[in-house]
């Protein structure tokens, strides 16, 4: 299994995208749109299903490859908007998770 991380992900979305040419078009908005266009086409396979339904989506295999194939496409708009605007995913998550410890503790904790 070759080992993957964002940065060696990033380089390759950049690297496809110069290959063809596609840098004028990824711009922020752009990129943003495209990501929001990809993550309904995500919600749109869970649109119809009951809460059961949903957590046995990947047990058939034609809808784990639309599940699997759709977060693809989420993530990697995600990170050529990230790249774009210069953003450390990783960081900015951490930060955020920080944020979110500090807004919301543990019940019960203090």
């Amino acid at each position: 299994m070759k080992e993957l991380d964002v940065a060696h992900l990033q380089r390759r979305l950049a690297d496809f995208a110069a290959a063809r040419d596609w840098q004028p078009y990824h711009t922020p908005k752009n990129l943003a749109t495209a990501l929001s266009v990809e993550a309904s086409e995500l919600v749109e396979i869970f649109q119809w299903l009951t809460p059961q339904e949903s957590e046995r989506v990947m047990d058939d295999p034609d809808t784990a490859h639309r599940v699997t194939d759709e977060v693809a496409d989420v993530l990697a708009y995600l990170l050529q908007l990230c790249e774009v605007l210069d953003i450390d995913a990783l960081a900015a998550l951490d930060a955020k998770i920080d944020r979110n410890e500090k807004r919301f503790p543990v019940p019960g904790a203090d």
